[in-house]
């Protein structure tokens, strides 16, 4: 099907815009049924586009929801973006960030496990207890 630019009036302004090939070939796509009816300055002050600059649920006059609750690990009292959910422990942001946080030590433990794991032979077994011994002093 071809398509060539129209010009088409608007409803609310009556002024003349045109609806172009590329905007045809968009509704076309969508199987919308009508062409536009108004402008583009005119639909933007309707659905109200140009008092939002930008986006997210702020953006569209939500607010975000804001939950005052006790930290599981510190006993802080702290705000959380959500609502808790009974059972799940729930964190201040500092204790959040301490426990996402990978520490050498844990990397040195993940790393002698995997080679406990793997089954190396007794050599390397003392080097690997070594490495969780000197993994789990440097947490403490």
């Amino acid at each position: 099907m071809e398509f060539i630019d129209r010009i088409l009036t608007c409803a609310d302004c009556g002024g003349e815009f045109i609806f172009t090939a590329g905007e045809q070939l968009f509704f076309f796509d969508k199987q919308f049924k009508n062409d536009p009816k108004r402008c583009k300055p005119c639909k933007s002050k309707r659905s109200g586009a140009a008092l939002k600059t930008g986006t997210g649920p702020a953006a569209a006059g939500l607010s975000r929801t804001e939950t005052r609750t006790e930290c599981s690990a510190c006993g802080i009292e702290t705000t959380v973006p959500f609502k808790p959910t009974q059972g799940r422990p729930v964190l201040c942001r500092q204790c959040f960030q301490s426990k996402r946080a990978p520490t050498t030590g844990a990397l040195v433990t993940a790393a002698a496990t995997a080679e406990m794991v793997a089954g190396v032979g007794p050599e390397h077994t003392a080097v690997s207890a070594e490495l969780l011994t000197t993994a789990h002093a440097t947490q403490a």
